[in-house]
This record gives C-alpha cells, structure tokens and sequence, in this order.
C-alpha cells in the first residue's frame, strides 16, 4: 500500500543528508515507568500484529515452504479465518482509521491516501510516490502525515480505541502504526536538518497512547537506533516495530493492548508481485522477535492474547504499462484538470485523486453537472464501478454501460452484517443478490456499507471509481506497480485478509475490520473484572 515511508518517508532529498541514528524522546522512559502493570494477575495483554498487505494464499505458502514458523505456530495454536473484510479505500491511513475506530469513513473522515479538501482548496497527501511528492509541498506532506491525520482529519468526534480504553482506565501502545490518536502528549523529534531547513517545527506536539513508537521521531527501546538507521527507512521497519515491542515485554511494560505495525510485505508485494513470499518471511522473522521476547513460543501465548491479521490485500497488475493503466484525464478533457504542481486555480473544473486502484473525481466547478462527469467516465470499459450520490441515495454504474444500482441506509432488505437497505434499480451491476429482502454480497464484499462510507466520508461533489482487476488509475505522476500488485478498489481480491487469534474464544461480531475496535474492548473490559 502507498504509505507514508513511501515519500522516502521524510523529505526524500533531506533525509540522505540525515544523522544515521535516532533517540527516544524526551520523557519517553519517564512515561514507560508510570505504566500500570495488567489489571489482574490473571489478566492478558493483548498484542495486535498488523502485516501490511498479508494475503491468505501466500501466508500458506510461505508456511508450506518451513519459511514462517511463527506464524505456523500462532495458526497451529488459535482460530484462522482467510476472509476478513477490509475498509475501503483499501489504503492503510483509510483501514487503519477504521480498525482504530470501528467506523467506516462516512464517521471517521479519513477518505483516503490522497483526497481534496474543499475546505482547504488543496489536496491532502498522506505520503505518495516520488514523482508525485518531487512536485507538491514536501512539507505540507510530513506535516499532513505525522499531525494533520491524527489530530484535525481523524475525526474527534469518533473515539480511537486508544481514546476509550484510556477512558475506562486502560493502557495501549501504538508501535509504527500511522493512526495513533490517544490522550497522552508527545512530542516527535523531526530530524534538526529538516527543522533547521524548512519551515518546520523541530519538535510536534502530537497525542497518543501512553505509549508511542513512531520510527526515528520517538521510540521505546532506546537501544533500537540500529533499526531506525537511514538505509533502514528510518525506522519505518519491521525489525524496529519487533524491538520497540520485545522491548515492552521484557520490561514487563506490557500496557493491557499493543498494536505493532509491520510495513515492508507491502512494499515487496508492489514490486514483485501477489505470489512474492519474502515479505511474509521477513514479517515472521520480526514476529520470531516479539515471541522470543517472552523466553519461550509456549509461555507467549500463555501470557498474552495474539491476534495478527492483514490490512488489505492486493491484485496482480497487468505486465503492459499501457495495457495495465487507466487514465482518467482524457476522458475529462473537455474540463480544466487542476495541475499537480500548481494551486487550485479559478478556473479550475476538476480535481483528480487517485488510489492505485480507485479514485475520487471532484467536480469543483459548480457548473460542471456530475452526471456528465460520469457519462464521460463510462467510455471507458475497463472502469468498474462508478458511483456518485444524490442526498442519501448513492447511485453505482460502470464502464460501458447503462445500468444503474441505487440505494440508501434503511429499508426492508438486511444482508449478512445486520444492516438495513433500500434498494432500487439493478443489484447485480454490484454483484448482489437480493431474495426475501435477504442482500447476498459476491466479489464486491460488504459493498454498501463500505462504498456509502467513502461517499459519505468528506464534503465536496464528486465521483468515486474504481477499476477491474489487472489495471490501476493513473493521472499526472501517479506511481504505478506494472507487473507487480496494487490494492484501492472494492473487489475481493483488494479487500479480504488472513485474521488469526489465540488466547481467547471469542471473536469480533463479524469477519470485519470495522468490528474489531469494539471487540477488543469488551475482551480487554470482561479480562480486567
């Protein structure tokens, strides 16, 4: 997934010129003194592993090859389930803010990695490829990232699970992850070349859990610099995530939740492809960290709850860049496309945000009526879904074709997570199925819910698209993964992850990321009574 290292993750030239290690910040050991022990002696913290873009098919690859022994080991000893549903966008900052939220975007206000602000008139990156970031205000970009996201985008009115549990007395910690919102102030340590050069701070006050790892701006273990070293990504690692986590175990400073965040399977999954296994392998040695971290793999899962899961997956891109791409911008060239370099201008009519697999289309020029917007759209056969919203109803075409699926919340039709719909036109351009008001969803799980939330998820008129797999959205520099995989879209093959469990019987409400912070919750309440 397109994340935030992936801007080189600070500065892109700066960074080169960095020191090669990072410290923890200050009062960071202070903090990790003041934690409570767990709730209970009987009582287990729960440890929460987020493998970026793990994948059923090659997790069990990579098990049946002897190269992910943790993993075997945790899958051996709990519940696995192939088929969780992700959030969508299927980029993390999106996933992310639903797993900590227990809320799709429509209520957390994060859209996606890159989306338009009209209040802002500018477009918010949370991290991109290098060509794109060479030619936007690389500052904006780390100050979007690191304290926009969490403290002003993320909405406040919905509660993190690092907000709640501190609410019911309960501690957390947030290791690498990019969500992070808490009630305890921190303070990042930008790098002094990035603060001596530009106009940034050198310091970022920021709130999160009582415990934060975030790379080289703040870490636990102040023995992990080795980890956070500039060819290392500064700290944007698994092997740092691992450490800053084993560091906690040693220390008996297990807080009752911990969310570890390990980044680098995604990265080898865009370059190489949906088969490629060194992520995974790489993803377990770091695992192997946390475990021994404990003295033995059979004392750690008698001492804690494990739950490792992935965030999205990701669909194979076809090898032919020109095959393989969809770009939007001469099908709308009839409007003024704002430029990527350039500030929205008056005259501007368009926006373009892409998300490998999908796109948010804006029409911000009153005039521009956005049923034309998606006629234009739909010349193109390799576009999936199309949707734009009218009110409360959203209404889904697709590419070279006339059907049309509308629908809103409420209604007579419930499909399989309890949800209620009012569903008019045809059902099946989504791949639905509705009998007795029964809704069965097919390769686009969770449909509505999830593409509701994305319409829903910030103001402005636009259209949402998405692309068949094989191909990507592409628009002025936008990064590209020909032959390799990419993730964004609504499909299965986007949107379903491995989510595996031991040390508790129960599980979240549904196989969906959006039901995990509640989950974790009520087991974190019920063990500390």
């Amino acid at each position: 997934m397109k994340r935030i290292h992936k801007i080189s993750f600070l500065l892109v030239i700066a960074l080169s010129l960095l020191i090669m290690s990072c410290r923890a910040y200050p009062g960071q050991d202070l903090k990790l003194q003041s934690i409570k022990p767990p709730d209970t002696p009987n009582s287990k913290p729960v440890i929460i592993i987020l493998i970026d873009s793990l994948m059923d098919k090659p997790l069990h690859e990579a098990i049946k090859k002897g190269s992910a022994p943790a993993l075997q080991y945790l899958m051996e000893r709990g519940k696995y389930y192939p088929h969780m549903v992700s959030s969508f966008p299927t980029m993390s900052v999106t996933i992310d803010s639903t797993m900590l939220t227990g809320t799709y975007a429509d209520q957390h206000h994060v859209p996606g990695l890159v989306w338009f602000s009209g209040k802002e008139n500018r477009m918010i990156f949370y991290g991109n490829g290098p060509k794109e970031t060479m030619k936007i205000d690389q500052p904006q970009v780390l100050m979007d990232a690191i304290y926009q996201l969490n403290q002003v985008q993320l909405n406040k009115q919905t509660k993190t699970i690092h907000e709640e549990l501190a609410e019911r007395g309960k501690q957390s910690a947030s290791i690498n992850g990019i969500v992070f919102r808490g009630k305890t102030e921190h303070s990042l340590q930008l790098p002094p070349l990035i603060a001596n050069t530009t106009s940034l701070p050198q310091q970022v006050k920021v709130t999160g859990p009582p415990l934060l790892s975030y790379a080289a701006m703040a870490q636990l273990d102040p023995n992990n610099s080795r980890n956070a070293r500039m060819w290392k990504k500064y700290g944007m690692n698994n092997l740092f995530s691992a450490h800053d986590t084993a560091f906690l175990i040693k220390q008996k400073k297990l807080p009752s939740v911990t969310i570890a965040y390990f980044p680098e399977n995604d990265m080898a999954v865009h370059r190489k492809g949906i088969s490629h296994l060194g992520g995974i392998e790489k993803a377990d040695q770091a695992l192997q960290v946390v475990l021994n971290a404990f003295g033995s793999w059979d004392q750690a899962i008698k001492s804690a709850i494990w739950i490792v899961m992935g965030d999205s997956a990701q669909s194979a891109v076809q090898d032919d860049r020109q095959t393989a791409t969809v770009d939007l911008r001469p099908l709308l060239n009839q409007y003024r496309i704002a430029r990527l370099n350039q500030p929205i201008g008056a005259d501007d009519q368009i926006v373009i945000s892409t998300n490998e697999r999908m796109a948010y289309v804006y029409a911000i020029d009153d005039q521009v009526p956005l049923s034309d917007v998606v006629k234009h759209l739909q010349k193109e056969s390799k576009l999936d879904l199309i949707a734009i919203k009218d009110g409360n109803t959203v209404q889904v075409t697709t590419g070279k074709n006339s059907r049309m699926l509308s629908y809103r919340p409420g209604g007579n039709a419930t499909d399989e997570y309890g949800q209620f719909w009012t569903i008019s036109g045809d059902p099946s351009l989504a791949d639905i199925t509705v009998t007795n008001n029964r809704i069965k969803y097919g390769k686009y799980p969770d449909v509505l819910a999830r593409l509701y939330g994305a319409m829903n998820s910030h103001e402005g008129r636009f259209a949402v698209v998405t692309v068949q797999p094989g191909y990507e959205v592409v628009t002025e520099s936008s990064p590209t993964h020909i032959g390799g995989g990419a993730h964004g879209s609504l499909h299965e093959l986007d949107s379903l992850v491995p989510f595996l469990v031991t040390g508790t019987d129960t599980l979240p409400k549904t196989m969906r990321i959006v039901d995990i912070k509640d989950w974790i919750v009520q087991l974190v309440n019920e063990k500390g009574k």
